[in-house]
């Protein structure tokens, strides 16, 4: 492997936001600007990522331009960062299963995606040729309820919990939460499937006692209807784990290792300026959601967690939590080496 596309392990050892302070601007900010809610207006690692060489390499980057956790990729095209590492970025918007992702990354349909780390953990278990290469961002998951209702994990205790998936992230999620506070996910609370925009009213039919889910839908819900938070995962330690991650296909990172580095700091950069520049992010974003304003979609962005991004062994060590807390609520069979699967599935594109 060339100079250009070796780094070292050490200046990339997948420390977060919050603790990197070299001054690297991202296109639109200044490298004195005040961050926004603590957050570095850099991405995270400090290794000088070269643009491609040569003529500009097309790439097709498939996301679910519904969720906001989702802001850097329209992000990376606006402000420009792609084209700062000489990539011709297109976009396909996917909304169909995970399953369904995965196998066009795979087979080379795209190049890469965003996605949630509790819903690809699961299918990725099927061998799927797509390697995690960053955390993205912190928080974006939420449990809802109205006033007067259960209030925190343990009021959960015989109540029903509306999800409109029952394999999805936030399902996912506020079991282990639930888990976490003594309450059992499968025989202490019921769950109850729902198409999302009917969500809300089985909570004021009081079909179920709280709900979970994603911004937009979530944030809007809650103002809508005047819901409280129980919980979601900017709380607690957390806060501190990439909700949010990038997936790129193997084939890309074995034969294009520069275009893999290179297409991963564009959506990295891209994530910081977010942190930093919520309120013009939330205008670039808004043709993707009708029903919030851009300042609704700053709002929510403010509460998300980017800042927080993870690389290399701090990546693998938060998919090895994952994958434990997994085990914790049957996703995941007991017997599973979390550290193991952790090291199958994510990759290093800086390491030397």
């Amino acid at each position: 492997m060339s100079e250009t596309t070796r780094f070292t392990r050490r200046a990339l050892l997948g420390i977060s936001l919050a603790a990197t302070s070299f001054p690297f601007a991202p296109i639109g900010a200044r490298a004195d600007a005040p961050a926004q809610g603590g957050a570095h207006c850099s991405a995270a690692g400090t290794a000088n990522v070269p643009p491609v060489p040569g003529p500009a390499r097309k790439l097709t980057i498939a996301w679910n331009q519904n969720s906001t956790c989702t802001a850097a990729i329209p992000v990376a095209k606006e402000k420009g960062f792609f084209a700062r590492y000489n990539l011709d970025v297109d976009y396909v918007n996917f909304a169909g299963s995970t399953d369904q992702l995965l196998e066009a990354l795979a087979t080379g349909k795209a190049d890469g995606a965003p996605g949630m780390a509790l819903r690809w953990l699961k299918p990725l278990q099927q061998g799927f040729d797509v390697k995690l290469v960053a955390g993205l961002h912190a928080g974006c998951m939420h449990m809802l309820a109205p006033k007067g209702g259960p209030a925190k994990l343990d009021d959960m205790r015989g109540k029903t919990i509306g999800v409109t998936d029952m394999g999805g992230p936030d399902k996912n999620f506020f079991s282990i939460r639930l888990k976490e506070a003594g309450v059992d996910p499968e025989s202490d609370v019921q769950w109850r499937q729902y198409p999302a925009d009917l969500l809300a009213v089985a909570l004021q039919r009081g079909d179920v006692q709280a709900i979970t889910g994603t911004d937009p839908v979530s944030y809007l819900y809650k103002r809508q209807f005047d819901l409280v938070e129980i919980d979601s995962n900017m709380n607690g330690t957390w806060a501190q784990i990439a909700c949010c991650v990038i997936g790129l296909r193997g084939s890309l990172i074995r034969n294009d290792p520069a275009v893999a580095a290179a297409v991963t700091r564009a959506i990295l950069d891209a994530g910081a300026w977010v942190a930093c520049n919520p309120d013009e992010a939330g205008r670039i974003f808004k043709p993707f959601a009708a029903r919030a304003s851009a300042e609704d979609l700053a709002n929510m962005l403010r509460l998300q967690g980017h800042h927080h991004q993870v690389l290399g062994p701090s990546l693998h060590d938060e998919i090895v939590r994952y994958a434990d807390a997994l085990k914790q609520i049957g996703v995941f069979r007991p017997s599973l080496d979390s550290a193991r699967y952790a090291g199958k599935v994510t990759q290093d594109l800086f390491a030397t």
